[in-house]
């Protein structure tokens, strides 16, 4: 993992946590590809279509949401960010809370790093 790998991928790392926090499903869809799934402990692969439906409709929402990342591999037009991420906010009117092991994987389309797939693991310690 080099620094510079670790520090542009640390800002769009970032800049997708502020736009989930943010709520505003425009600015989430930029970050993600058009066929972006999460993967979560809970239901298993959620689309994006999904996603953004519980994030506009106000089923989700989140008002905390950061990452530490611990590894960057960059492979050509993909790669594979892996981070220890919380987040808290509201689900169906109840608070939520996560501490969790997250792994984006990224590819560069149209000279962006959009993310393509996020897979979430509850952290365990």
């Amino acid at each position: 993992m080099t620094q510079t790998a670790l520090d542009e991928f640390t800002t769009i790392e970032d800049a997708f946590n502020d736009a989930m926090v943010s709520n505003d499903v425009t600015r989430i869809a930029d970050c993600i590809s058009d066929d972006w799934v999460l993967v979560t402990p809970e239901v298993g692969p959620v689309s994006r279509e999904g996603m953004l439906a519980a994030i506009s409709s106000g089923t989700l929402s989140h008002d905390m949401m950061v990452k530490r990342l611990a590894r960057v591999k960059v492979y050509g037009d993909m790669a594979v960010v892996t981070g220890r991420g919380q987040n808290t906010g509201l689900f169906k009117g109840q608070s939520i809370k996560a501490d969790e092991w997250i792994t984006d994987v990224y590819r560069k389309l149209n000279g962006k790093w959009r993310c393509v797939l996020t897979h979430l693991t509850p952290a365990q310690n």
